[in-house]
């Protein structure tokens, strides 16, 4: 008789659909027999990877053949230089920040405790959630973002972990300093609170900075029941290499490194993440780009009359009457972007902030097709 192995999953991994990522360019091209397709579906930086990146890769080249450092000891000590707040030993190292976001999950939470996430919050907290067989809690979303008097009203004596975007996920929206910390103040020292910062670095540079948003690594001082991520992939440039962290209390981080696996960093991430972390003239590149041509296309979705989510990260969710007919038509234009009918919002499209070319590309397909 023929074994049936599905059921020989755990129940909360037999209700999971795979992670569906944005659609690769050559797919694309494949598909519709084109070329010079452009992608905006994945919040990948457009700028391509700095040279000091490029240069410290090919310095290590030869060194692939040895293991990397599992503690990551020259990364930890560029990020507690970078952020005088916070201690090499408060620092977990991922394979990306989704990496340490299902290190958490596993670390702390079983199947008989409860996360509250929020509705259209980033697909990955339900994964990592069901994942360990643990009882997911939506809370009912607020204008698109995070509703904290709604999560507060959810926590239970079952509750272990809240996992919270900052801006979110795929709609963009983002909460002020008072209104977090107003929150953490109210949440039991026994519920962990994950704080979700992978677009940290466009909402709060100096220059381009969202008034009044908030730095996890800050709020670390008062809050030990607080674990903030945060990624090379988005502003860095590294999202190929994957490379993420961690930050919290010497304590949660020594649960953390318990079951994080050995060496779940490459040589060439760990390299290449510690020189983009001191290439602030790229950063500031990236993140100038950014706003400007954020500008570019939440004016002409305007102009064009089009509904969109105000959005602080490096991307917008746009409204359209058949989002699938919509997403469909712009493949054939040779434009990438991403449905988020899985987050719920049926009627919406995500698009990525590339670079100038790029965005006019998408801009003047948009322009055919509404």
């Amino acid at each position: 008789m023929k074994q049936d192995f599905f059921k020989l999953a755990i129940k909360g991994v037999q209700a999971l659909q795979p992670y569906q990522p944005g659609k690769p360019l050559d797919e694309l091209e494949r598909e519709y027999g084109i070329t010079g397709a452009v992608k905006l579906a994945s919040n990948e930086n457009p700028l391509g990877p700095s040279k000091k990146v490029v240069d410290a890769i090919q310095a290590n080249l030869t060194d692939i053949t040895r293991y990397p450092d599992g503690n990551g000891f020259g990364l930890k000590q560029a990020l507690a230089k970078k952020y005088p707040s916070i201690e090499t030993e408060q620092i977990t190292l991922g394979n990306g920040s989704n990496d340490v976001l299902e290190l958490i999950a596993r670390a702390l939470a079983s199947e008989s405790d409860e996360v509250i996430y929020s509705e259209y919050a980033f697909a990955v907290y339900p994964i990592v959630t069901q994942a360990i067989g643990a009882k997911a809690v939506v809370t009912q979303a607020k204008e698109w973002g995070h509703d904290l008097a709604a999560m507060l009203s959810a926590i239970t004596d079952k509750t272990k972990l809240i996992f919270i975007a900052n801006p979110n996920n795929p709609t963009g929206t983002w909460l002020d300093n008072d209104t977090l910390t107003n929150f953490l103040n109210s949440v039991p020292p026994n519920v962990v609170v994950v704080l979700d910062e992978a677009y940290f670095e466009f909402a709060s540079h100096s220059q381009y900075g969202v008034d009044g948003y908030p730095d996890g690594l800050e709020l670390l001082k008062e809050f030990d029941n607080l674990i903030v991520t945060r990624t090379f992939s988005k502003a860095y440039g590294l999202a190929g290499l994957r490379v993420g962290y961690a930050v919290a209390n010497k304590d949660l981080t020594n649960i953390l490194n318990r079951v994080r696996q050995p060496f779940n960093v490459n040589l060439l991430a760990l390299k290449a993440a510690e020189v983009a972390l001191a290439d602030k003239e790229y950063l500031d590149a990236s993140v100038k780009l950014n706003h400007e041509q954020m500008k570019v296309v939440t004016d002409s979705l305007k102009s064009l009359d089009i509904t969109f989510i105000l959005s602080i990260g490096n991307f917008v969710c746009f409204k359209v009457d058949d989002a699938l007919a919509c997403y469909e038509n712009l493949l054939k234009h040779g434009i990438i972007v991403r449905p988020v009918a899985n987050y719920g919002m049926h009627n919406y499209l995500r698009v990525s902030i590339g670079s100038a070319v790029e965005n006019q590309r998408f801009l003047d397909a948009l322009k055919i097709l509404v």
